[in-house]
């Protein structure tokens, strides 16, 4: 087919958001058809701003606040798992819902597959140590240093906690320091604090 000034002008006029909305739907079923779509992402509405919120195959690789630069977040990602990145909305309805009830006081627990590629040796032992600390709970960066198996390392659990991939779902939130003080916080220090009061309420 040649195309002719009035078929570039077609092509090139805005379309409607509905036509973008399909358009977009129809990349996206492509690509995971032809097995392109290496990581999925959406934006999550939530009390603490929006989230980013992204996965492999294997489950969710990557939970961004606002403040990290959701852009930045999507370039790492790319590097460091694949440039085969794409806004899927759709594959990431149930981890929405899942944060939504989160939220809401309605859930405890998050039944999502994840993809913790993006933290290695101790530090991947921290994020595991942590997704046993439960719902209303805390333990201190020493109690999590000594069921890693390095008692000392207090400093790197707390690196553990500040590059942990994917807050709130594996809650680093829920780590203080000896004193009871609440510690820093990804999110924010206001964030952290608000994480711990909905899970005590």
């Amino acid at each position: 087919m040649i195309a002719t000034d009035s078929t570039l002008d077609a092509l090139l006029a805005p379309h409607p958001d509905a036509d973008l909305a399909r358009l977009r739907d129809r990349l996206v079923t492509e690509a995971a058809a032809a097995d392109l779509l290496d990581v999925a992402h959406r934006t999550v509405d939530s009390p603490h701003g929006p989230l980013l919120v992204a996965a492999t195959s294997a489950g969710i690789v990557r939970l961004a606040f606002a403040a990290e630069g959701h852009d930045a977040v999507l370039e790492r990602l790319a590097l460091a798992v694949s440039p085969r990145v794409l806004a899927a909305p759709a594959r990431l309805d149930d981890a929405a819902r899942q944060l939504d009830e989160y939220f809401a006081g309605h859930r405890r627990r998050f039944d999502v597959a994840l993809d913790l590629r993006l933290a290695q040796g101790f530090r991947r032992r921290v994020l595991d140590h942590l997704r046993e600390v439960p719902y209303g709970a805390t333990a201190t960066y020493t109690a999590l240093a000594t069921a890693a198996g390095s008692p000392r390392a207090v400093r790197a659990v707390g690196s553990a906690c500040a590059t942990n991939p994917i807050p709130i779902v594996v809650p680093c939130h829920r780590v203080v320091r000896t004193d009871g003080t609440i510690g820093q916080y990804l999110g924010g220090t206001e964030t952290k604090r608000a994480l711990l009061a909905l899970e005590a309420a």
